[in-house]
């Protein structure tokens, strides 16, 4: 039986561990080669011990990083399906209220969540049009409810929605669908958190219907899959909450 997204080329940046990494292992399970772009050389080793993977170092901060994931793509496996933005700021559990915020930090959210999506789309864009292929935003429910404590956060991930739904518009006449997804899942900045306050799971826990937060690989991975692959088709601009039940109101 034919996997879905057999002969299919992702480029996912922020690829390194995560949710990244638990995409990159979904989309590898579906068939797909995968550019995993990496922040840290450290962790593209143990990327490329899976099979069809390639995992170049990237700063998607970087114009010409993005254009040499791109090219990384095309190189190693002819052409590009589809691109994956996961890359986020290593400062984003910051909590800071507004009227204190350093610019440093509101630089550092929109350089990596939203300048970035722009270096991507510009880079990838013709490829894309060229197989009729998909762009995915890894956004979240932050930057749709918002946050009473990293208001910076929550804004680049609102740009995100709105670069969603723009997108779609523009692309939708050359065959590329445009689709976001706001992920609730175990990650290393949530398992810190954890260990810091030894009760804090079980209190969040409580708040999601299904009683548990999602795995990368298991419940995040397939959802990123799906909209990469010909299953979703007819879907583009929306935002698809992957969260257990927690948000509903997207």
């Amino acid at each position: 039986m034919t996997a879905p997204l057999d002969g299919r080329v992702v480029l996912v940046t922020g690829a390194g561990r995560g949710i990244g990494r638990g995409i990159v292992s979904a989309l590898v399970d579906a068939g797909a080669s995968v550019v995993a772009s990496v922040h840290h050389a450290v962790d593209g080793p143990s990327l490329e011990e899976l099979p069809r993977v390639v995992a170049p170092v990237c700063d998607v901060t970087r114009r010409a990083d993005v254009d040499a994931a791109v090219a990384c793509a095309i190189a190693s496996f002819g052409g590009l399906d589809a691109v994956v933005h996961n890359a986020v700021s290593h400062r984003s559990n910051e909590i800071t209220d507004v009227e204190h915020a350093p610019m440093a930090l509101f630089d550092e959210h929109t350089s990596v969540s939203v300048r970035a999506l722009l270096y991507l789309a510009q880079a990838s864009h013709t490829h894309l049009a060229a197989r009729h292929g998909a762009f995915v935003i890894m956004t979240s429910p932050a930057g749709i409810q918002g946050t009473d404590d990293r208001a910076l956060y929550a804004a680049v991930k609102g740009a995100q929605r709105g670069f969603i739904k723009s997108l779609a518009r523009e692309w939708g006449p050359d065959g590329i669908r445009v689709n976001g997804v706001a992920p609730l899942a175990v990650s290393p900045a949530l398992d810190r958190a954890f260990a810091g306050d030894p009760g804090l799971e079980a209190r969040l826990a409580r708040v999601v219907p299904l009683g548990w937060f999602g795995d990368p690989a298991r419940d995040i991975g397939p959802a990123v899959a799906f909209l990469c692959s010909d299953a979703a088709r007819y879907v583009t601009g929306q935002t698809l909450p992957v969260s257990g039940g927690r948000f509903t109101a997207l």
